[in-house]
């Protein structure tokens, strides 16, 4: 049976698994934190994941969720939650309702509207924050961050029996740690990254580059919600990520020529760190 498809890469102890054309669809699977990024299409091998983060709701990013919810229903698994912006919800609501009966079957989903600054735990180990971006219609991005346990600076150098003494006397020894693991911006113009320098930051960026070729100014670009190549170039020194990932590339460029464009601005890939999703 043939996929929907989607290109793999490891980074570290994470395997990011997605696809993204603009206009097209758009898709991201993190297995290993069980959750993914919007849902312009669904592979099958998608369908064990149990949480999905919605950037926005167009359609290519969108589409493919009532398809998603009703796989899992006939294969008996639990109902999934979907977080999306929460100006979207009660149109979204009215879609799934729509499907019902076209169906003839429930779509049960736990549905979770999110506006920026929110906070959700996914796991002991996991959460993740909203941050608002910009784009042509309301719109957020994620931080999936890991949480650590680390002891406080004055208990360093206390051997394990005094730390548990202390501990045994009521006193907290240790202090929750953040790290931004994976961020995703979905669709938006270069205010998406700069109002959040936690995109920066993380270890691991998916972003977009809808346009690269110096006919598509920078201008128009961000106009209509989205970010160019030479956006990249100007901000080269401020991604500190191990990994960038960029897709979401115009049809107006095949691939050949996306990366003919890409490699004159950056022939070193940023030090080997710039992946582009084709």
């Amino acid at each position: 049976m043939d996929n929907a498809p989607f290109i793999s890469h490891t980074f570290g102890d994470l395997v990011v698994d997605g696809y993204a054309r603009a206009a097209v669809q758009s898709y991201w699977r993190i297995d290993q934190l069980h959750l993914g990024f919007d849902l312009g299409g669904h592979p099958w091998d998608f369908m064990g994941v149990p949480n999905w983060f919605i950037s926005h709701t167009h359609l290519d990013h969108i589409a493919a969720l009532p398809v998603y919810i009703a796989r899992r229903r006939m294969m008996q698994m639990d109902p999934p939650t979907i977080y999306l912006p929460e100006v979207a919800l009660g149109a979204v609501q009215q879609m799934l309702r729509a499907f019902v009966p076209l169906d003839r079957g429930r779509l049960p989903c736990r549905l979770v509207g999110v506006v920026d600054g929110d906070e959700y735990e996914l796991s002991r180990e996991n959460v993740v924050t909203v941050h608002k971006t910009k784009h042509t219609i309301p719109s957020v991005g994620y931080v999936v961050w890991e949480r650590r346990k680390k002891l406080k600076p004055e208990f360093v150098g206390l051997t394990s029996d005094q730390i548990r003494d202390v501990r045994l006397g009521g006193t907290e020894v240790s202090a929750e740690i953040r790290l931004p693991k994976v961020a995703y911006t979905g669709d938006t113009n270069p205010w998406g990254l700069d109002n959040n320098p936690v995109f920066y930051q993380a270890e691991i960026l998916i972003s977009e580059m809808t346009f690269v070729s110096p006919d598509h100014q920078s201008h128009l670009t961000h106009k209509h919600g989205h970010m160019h190549l030479d956006d990249y170039v100007a901000r080269r020194d401020q991604f500190k990520n191990q990994a960038i990932i960029v897709g979401h590339l115009s049809t107006r460029y095949n691939d050949a020529e996306a990366m003919r464009y890409i490699e004159r601005k950056f022939p070193d890939f940023m030090d080997g760190r710039l992946w582009v999703w084709l």
